[in-house]
């Protein structure tokens, strides 16, 4: 006899919230021991959850989404696995700049598509890696003292450690797709950017 608990569609969401636990877990190359020390959830609790033996509950749930650093509707209601048409978002940044995020699967390189509006220069630095691809408009890219300026499908990679800073190099906006590896994840392109004066020598 049915609960009237939600059906079918509740029974289909919550099988497989097991499986993709186990797939972060894995992708982050965490143990299910390191896994518990984390979120202080019993490694054979964390097992039967992964495995479909359990329940997951909202007292796992919430220390799970954030040791895996996701949301919690990511764990609940992930697209289904038939349809794998990202669903776009754009989001508008300050001062008219735009961000498409392309990819929705956490802990795998990261995929955008921005617009990126003129901006004064200003140099960050954080863990990670990142790839540009210059779709239309010109891109200025600042690594340390070494200054580039990109051009429809030039390439550049580069260590996000070092202080840099990307944006328009005149007064229009540049387009780019940009991948952002986490923990120094490289893409597999490796290609490097040109200057603005290819006849200076490096």
């Amino acid at each position: 006899m049915n609960s009237g608990s939600g059906g079918p569609e509740l029974e289909r969401i919550l099988d497989g919230i097991g499986p993709r636990l186990r797939t972060l877990r894995q992708e982050r190359g965490l143990t299910l021991a390191a896994l518990a020390v984390t979120t202080g959830i019993s490694v054979s609790t964390l097992s039967r959850v992964e495995s479909g033996l359990r329940r997951p509950t909202l007292d796992l749930l919430i220390p799970l989404a954030r040791a895996h650093h996701v949301a919690l509707d990511q764990l609940v209601a992930a697209p289904a696995s038939g349809d794998p048409r990202v669903h776009l978002k754009p989001l508008r940044k300050q001062r008219g700049s735009v961000l498409v995020p392309l990819t929705q699967y956490p802990g795998r390189v990261q995929v955008f598509k921005q617009v990126l509006a003129p901006r004064p220069p200003e140099l960050v630095t954080h863990e990670g890696y990142e790839w540009l691809y210059v779709l239309a408009g010109r891109l200025r890219l600042v690594l340390g003292a070494r200054d580039f300026t990109l051009r429809p499908g030039e390439v550049a990679e580069f260590d996000t450690t070092e202080p840099h800073w990307f944006g328009p190099a005149d007064t229009e906006s540049v387009e780019i797709l940009h991948l952002f590896g986490p923990r120094g994840d490289q893409a597999v392109v490796r290609a490097g950017p040109s200057t603005a004066d290819p006849g200076t020598s490096g």
